[in-house]
C-alpha cells in the first residue's frame, strides 16, 4: 500500500485566480469507521474506489489504495453508501513546488474551503500561499468521511 503524507488548512482568502485546475467531485462511503474507510467517487469523467486506513498521531500519514473504476459502477455504489453525499469542486493551484488540492463545497458543507498540500514526508518545507489559513492536519471534524456524518452548516 501506499504512504499518503498530507497537511490540511482552512482557506481564508481568494485561491481561484491561481488554479490552473477545476473539477467536480461527487463521492459516497460504504465505510466510514476510523480504522478504514472505503470511498466511492465520480471525479469529473472518471470514477474510483479508495481505502484508507487509520492516521497516524499527528493524523497527516496514513495508508491509501485507490483504483480507477467505471463512473457507472460508482453511481451504483453510491446508492447503498452510508446517508450523506460530499459534493464539492477541487481546484489545483501550484505554490512553490508543490500543488495544493483546494476543495470547495456544496450542499451541506457549504460554506467550507480546506487546501490539502501532499508532501514526501511530515517534515517537508513548502511555501504557504497568503489564502492558507489555520491548519487543521489532524482534526477529525474536517475528514471528508466526518463531513458526510457531522455536515459544517451543523457545526
Amino acid at each position: 500500500m501506499a504512504q499518503e503524507i498530507e497537511r490540511k488548512f482552512l482557506v481564508k482568502g481568494d485561491f481561484k485566480r491561481e488554479a490552473f485546475k477545476a473539477t467536480r467531485i461527487t463521492q459516497g462511503y460504504l465505510c466510514s469507521v476510523p480504522e478504514r474507510t472505503v470511498r466511492v467517487r465520480v471525479k469529473g469523467e472518471k470514477g474510483f474506489i479508495t481505502i484508507k486506513g487509520i492516521g497516524n498521531e499527528s493524523g497527516a500519514s496514513r495508508f491509501e489504495w485507490e483504483k480507477e473504476i467505471p463512473v457507472a459502477e460508482v453511481r451504483d455504489l453510491l446508492k447503498i453508501c452510508e446517508p450523506g453525499i460530499i459534493d464539492k469542486t477541487r481546484y489545483l493551484v501550484k505554490a512553490g513546488e508543490f500543488t495544493f488540492e483546494v476543495d470547495e463545497f456544496y450542499g451541506e458543507n457549504e460554506g467550507l474551503t480546506v487546501a490539502e498540500v501532499e508532501l514526501p514526508d511530515e517534515n517537508a518545507a513548502f511555501e504557504h500561499p497568503s489564502w492558507l489559513g489555520e491548519e487543521v492536519t489532524g482534526d477529525k471534524r474536517y475528514y471528508n468521511s466526518m463531513l458526510m456524518k457531522h455536515p459544517f452548516k451543523t457545526w
